[in-house]
């Protein structure tokens, strides 16, 4: 096992790793910007370096200045948690010439399922479902071409996008052009990278994902699924573990599939195969792989009861899988909240500022994981996310209702939250009887005229 680890990210996630650290008897060296001085993880970490200013750009993606922080701590191990240089090959080579281990998969299968056209092949040689589409097409009239034969709609996507940037949905042909410029450009101001492929858009999807997981020892696992379908502009909202719309037989043939795929590149570490159900829950569709830790990992961890991020540490030292995770069985559902410091009422501006008060939910079933507290000032550089709250129970009726309650227990004050939203959503029939899809949220906000 590593004696030391540094974590390369921030918020709740370096949090989550800092304690998975301490669990297994390994110190922990936090890197941090100036805006997060103050922040949780900084004041638990066995250790603590300042990175940089404020912006992403100039601290979180900083390579050269992690690199430097786990030299002068003598860190083996790099966690990068979730964003940030999480699926970037150039930082898992950085760490391997380095002789530091990066806790993910290798470079090269970071590479090649990173791309996602790359990882479509990847996908169809393997006998894994995809849907109509394209390789990379630069010309934008060569793609209209191809939409054509494809058949619209047609969903444009970025080949190095992610979080929903440089994805368009083009539902007309008269559309297509404008659609593929602005899916391009905005791909390429966040990534660097505006080459695009195309899919056939599947109308009124699901989104379902399989956490894999894998080791040094030939050991290839399936730990069930996520349905993250909740979602808004490609943002999760709410995901729940197991879903609500596979059946027994769909959901098998899913598993097979993702362990299939999983074996067929020697995955290495935690993952997520992620697919596209029809709304007849009768056909699937692989749409990507992140080859890293999901924020919605908890729900998972509460229903097969184990332990993601220890397995990732274990698994980059070179142990096997614990015991408890190759024979984990699924016992009852979970649901997760995202808590962002947003304006829901007021299109979801964001919310930074000073928290004034927060008290978080407790009692059975009841997990939050947060990097806040009374007093924190929310920065306004990064991702929304202040906190995941979490609830296990026997039945999803259960959860819902046990969400329901902890959701009106949190008290946060001096923020916007988006925790209202959550409370109207948990209440809406749909939402009770399973009955939703990736359009649900954009639906329900025309109606409500948000």
């Amino acid at each position: 096992m590593f004696k030391r680890v540094l974590v390369a990210n921030r918020g709740e996630i370096a949090l989550r790793i800092i304690r998975a650290c301490r669990e297994l008897d390994v110190e922990s060296v936090a890197v941090y910007s100036e805006a997060d001085v103050d922040s949780m993880h900084v004041q638990l970490a066995d250790e603590a370096v300042c990175i940089g200013k404020a912006a992403g750009k100039d601290s979180y993606l900083k390579a050269d200045r992690i690199m430097a922080a786990a030299e002068i701590t003598e860190a083996e191990a790099i966690h990068p948690g979730y964003g940030f240089l999480s699926e970037n090959a150039r930082f898992a080579e950085i760490c391997q010439s380095c002789n530091v281990r990066f806790i993910g998969p290798s470079p090269e299968v970071i590479t090649r399922m990173g791309d996602k056209a790359t990882a479509r092949a990847t996908a169809v040689e393997n006998g894994v479902p995809i849907t109509p589409g394209s390789g990379i097409i630069l010309d934008p009239y060569e793609a209209l071409e191809k939409a054509r034969e494809i058949g619209f709609p047609v969903m444009i996507k970025a080949t190095a996008g992610g979080g929903g940037k440089g994805m368009r949905p083009c539902l007309e042909e008269a559309d297509f052009l404008k659609l593929f410029e602005a899916a391009s450009n905005e791909a390429q101001a966040a990534f660097g990278n505006g080459d695009c492929y195309l899919e056939k858009l599947v109308l009124n999807p699901h989104h379902v994902e399989f956490q894999i997981i894998a080791d040094q020892h030939g050991n290839f696992l399936q730990l069930g699924e996520r349905d993250c379908s909740m979602q808004r502009r490609n943002q999760k909202i709410i995901e729940e573990c197991p879903s609500p719309l596979l059946t027994p037989e769909l959901r098998s043939r899913m598993a097979e599939a993702s362990v299939k795929l999983i074996e067929a590149i020697g995955y290495e570490n935690a993952g997520t195969i992620e697919y596209l159900v029809d709304d007849k829950a009768e056909n699937f569709y692989f749409m990507e792989m992140n080859t890293r830790i999901q924020v919605e990992h908890p729900v998972t961890e509460e229903v097969m009861g184990c332990e993601l991020i220890k397995e990732q540490i274990r698994i980059a030292a070179g142990e096997p899988l614990s015991d408890h995770v190759l024979a984990a069985q699924p016992r009852g559902h979970a649901i997760e909240c995202r808590i962002n410091a947003e304006d829901p009422y007021n299109n979801f501006a964001p919310s930074p500022g000073t928290i004034d008060l927060w008290y978080a939910p407790g009692g059975k079933g009841v997990r939050v994981d947060t990097h806040v507290y009374s007093g924190y000032s929310v920065p306004p550089y990064y991702d929304s996310m202040i906190a995941k709250l979490i609830v296990t129970a026997a039945t999803r009726e259960i959860a819902i209702s046990r969400m329901k309650r902890a959701l009106g227990e949190f008290m946060i004050r001096g923020i916007k939250t988006t925790i209202p939203f959550q409370q109207e959503i948990l209440n809406h029939p749909d939402f009770v009887a399973g009955n939703y899809d990736i359009g649900w949220v954009e639906r329900f906000m025309q109606e409500k005229k948000l």
